[in-house]
């Protein structure tokens, strides 16, 4: 998908409203061919005076100055641990010339035509690595165009030319009368100009002048978190509020036909039991008594869903055989150079490979939860979202309130990995406060709620075919992609104008490899699941399958794994870059010791480069692989803070791990089988490996970083399997039984 689609491709919405993303009518940030229009809902000076009845001044809608010079920046994404909350306000901070230590960060509100990310049409969404490459030029231009009404204003002041003034941190400067004022100062008498400075691109810092960008600062969120001071969801506390709980169909898609809940009502402490569209809500005046009382409902549920037919062991199986069924033609292309069929047909030597991945669940440490506030025709919602934009949808789209009276308090959050962007817990909230109006209700899922109600990560099926020339060069790749789709539920306006592309499914298969035939299909399976964005979504598993093949096709070449790749990416200099980084922190060449071995995999994914070597260990008696240590060589273009990128690769890498290793959704004749961690495991500490990462800032435009660590972890470790143990595993996750001796 192009970069320009990328952008554009959220404007439709979800399930096809029509959203209204950036306006042009107040400010203009414009550069090199771009244009970013913020629109305030009114005039500059409108939104200023707002701010000036609590004595502070805004240059823009992004900044308020207090006259004791204490700058307030709003923060747009939401913070569910990777860092935005700081990284976000410290470009504004860059541009604006601000001294950090003197301000503060607020949760931006929900107002799009304000804080809107341009890829994703200016709608409030955190996810898909699209925060710091939606913001990072829009942001940067705000704090330059607050800087320059500061200037202009203390120009002003001063009675001399805007030109003649520069800024310091947190300071206006007259050099030629050595004359300073604190933006404080500034505030207190600035006042929004009729029509604000035009600012674009080629004014913003060179990366060689960044004072704040590509430094390590000292993370927001974490002091309240260290001391247990920070609110997330599931800490929202308001007068008088009651406590939720929903018992939902074991099987999607089915409802609640007849309802006992005479033993449930009798649980001290019960309010009320509400049916809805979709299962049973208990309200109660805590949570206790809520799922107490859930578990005592009985219920009678329709069976008329198709998902009661939705086995995994024989939806993979069914899945794997349309993969390979080279001969089926329904579906999509979703990438399609060259002719790699006709060039596979006349190559000298072809690999082929079949992928199957089962479903995998997010597993976030706070239980989703939201609370409701309805009074009358106006209802409010806190919650640990990672869209305000899909909590109105939610609220408004589909249960009718009107969007001026629908307000929305986004938390941290307890972990998100794509969990979050849905909005299911959000309209239990609401329909449960609308029954209890007036009376604010918290809904919590328990951990079973959770496990269970999942937007799964998809089963997928891959058939991958490689074509080689007589000295092993790949000229063909042709790779099928079975599964549900995931924007057919989430995005259906996205998804059918795209021709039924599903790029979420399909992401990582594009590839920056050297290969002239590339096909990818995606075959489209509608068995009456749904399914989700799952942390690095089709990177997951399309990357597992790619780098396994190239690894395949290496080794068919007698070809060192490495030195193929670095043969395939002649013409990427900063792929190569991490490639030959991650072979000298990992001393590729040099013999492991005895039971270990290395594996190698990289990825071109979210605009970053990635190289990624795992050790790693495999007991023929059980089975067990046992990844020791991780090295990761990463681009990622500019780096707003390079410490913060380590963790997330750290992150990623042991989300990756786990999922390779032990984590399996199973569906038997539609229901979920497990139910909490005990047969649901993740990864331990004691199982963790050591990871060194190293940062090569670059000044590339900046990549997203929050996922691009898992993508790799998959093909590394089955690479360093082969070199141990001659097999090559392709279904996630691993099977043990297939490595006992």
């Amino acid at each position: 998908m192009s970069q320009t689609t990328m952008q554009n491709e959220w404007v439709l919405g979800f399930e096809g409203i029509a959203y209204q993303g950036v306006s042009r009518r107040a400010f203009l940030l414009s550069g090199t061919g771009v244009a970013f229009g913020v629109s305030f809902g009114g005039t500059l000076a409108g939104i200023s005076e707002a701010f000036a009845q609590s004595g502070e001044f805004s240059p823009n809608g992004w900044v308020r100055v207090a006259p004791d010079g204490t700058v307030t920046v709003y923060s747009p994404a939401s913070e569910m641990g990777q860092g935005v909350m700081t990284s976000m306000p410290l470009l504004l901070a860059e541009e604006m010339d601000l001294d950090w230590s003197r301000v503060k960060v607020e949760q931006a509100p929900y107002i799009p035509k304000v804080f809107g990310n341009p890829r994703f049409g200016g709608g409030m969404t955190t996810g898909a690595s699209r925060t710091t490459q939606g913001y990072y030029d829009l942001i940067r231009l705000a704090g330059l165009q607050a800087r320059l009404i500061m200037v202009q204003a203390a120009a002003e002041k001063w009675g001399v030319p805007a030109s003649e003034v520069s800024t310091e941190p947190h300071f206006a400067v007259h050099r030629a009368s050595g004359r300073r004022m604190g933006y404080g100062e500034i505030a207190s008498f600035a006042k929004v100009p009729a029509e604000a400075p035009k600012v674009d691109k080629a004014q913003l810092k060179p990366m060689s002048q960044h004072r704040l960008i590509g430094k390590d600062v000292g993370r927001v969120d974490v002091p309240s978190k260290v001391v247990g001071q920070a609110i997330y969801g599931i800490d929202v506390r308001l007068p008088g509020m009651l406590y939720g709980a929903v018992l939902r169909t074991p099987v999607q898609g089915e409802k609640p036909e007849k309802i006992d809940d005479a033993a449930a009502l009798k649980v001290p402490g019960v309010v009320k039991v509400v049916p809805l569209p979709y299962g049973v809500g208990v309200v109660a005046e805590n949570y206790p008594a809520a799922k107490k009382a859930k578990a005592l409902l009985k219920v009678e549920w329709s069976k008329t869903a198709k998902a009661r037919a939705y086995s995994s062991d024989k939806i993979i199986a069914e899945y794997a055989a349309r993969a390979r069924n080279l001969s089926d033609s329904s579906g999509v292309d979703f990438i399609k150079e060259g002719d790699a069929k006709g060039a596979m047909a006349g190559a000298a030597k072809t690999i082929s490979a079949e992928f199957t991945t089962e479903h995998v669940a997010h597993m976030c440490m706070e239980p989703m939860n939201a609370t409701a506030l309805v009074n009358g025709e106006k209802i409010e919602v806190w919650a640990p979202s990672q869209s305000p934009f899909f909590i109105f949808i939610a609220t408004s789209v589909r249960l009718g309130y009107k969007p001026e009276n629908v307000t929305s308090h986004v938390t941290l959050l307890g972990g998100g990995f794509g969990r979050r962007v849905e909005a299911d817990y959000v309209t239990d909230a609401a329909l449960l406060a609308k029954a209890m109006e007036g009376k604010p209700v918290k809904v919590v899922w328990s951990r079973e709620d959770d496990v269970q109600n999942d937007k799964y990560r998809p089963i997928t099926a891959q058939h991958v075919s490689a074509g080689l020339d007589a000295n092993g060069k790949l000229i063909a790749l042709r790779h099928r992609m079975v599964g549900e789709s995931i924007y057919a539920r989430a995005a259906p306006a996205i998804f059918q104008q795209a021709g039924g592309k599903d790029q979420p499914f399909c992401e990582g298969s594009e590839i920056k490899y050297d290969v002239p035939n590339h096909l990818v299909e995606f075959l489209r399976e509608q068995r009456g699941v749904d399914v989700g964005f799952w942390r690095a979504v089709g990177g997951g598993y399309t990357k597992f399958a790619l780098e396994t093949v190239i690894d395949e096709c290496a080794r068919s070449a007698k070809q060192d794994p490495l030195d193929y790749r670095m043969a395939l990416l002649e013409k990427e200099p900063r792929a190569r870059r991490v490639l030959e980084e991650v072979a000298k922190m990992a001393d590729w060449k040099t013999k492991r010791p005895a039971g270990r071995a290395l594996g190698l995999a990289y990825s071109d994914m979210w605009n970053v480069h990635l190289a990624t070597i795992v050790e790693a260990s495999v007991d023929r008696k059980t089975g067990r692989v046992r990844v020791h240590e991780v090295w990761g060589a990463v681009d990622p273009g500019v780096a707003v803070q390079p410490k913060n990128i380590e963790a997330q690769i750290e992150s990623a890498t042991m989300y990756g791990i786990s999922h390779v290793l032990m984590e399996r959704i199973t569906f038997k004749d539609g229901a979920v089988v497990q139910s909490n961690f005990h047969d649901y495991p993740v990864l331990r500490m004691n199982e963790a490996p050591i990871v060194h990462t190293k940062v090569i800032p670059t000044d590339n435009y900046p990549g997203g970083i929050g996922e691009v660590g898992l993508t790799t972890i998959p093909p590394a470790v089955a690479n360093a399997v082969f070199s141990l143990t001659g097999k090559r595993l392709r279904a996630l996750p691993f099977e043990q039984k297939l490595l006992r001796a």
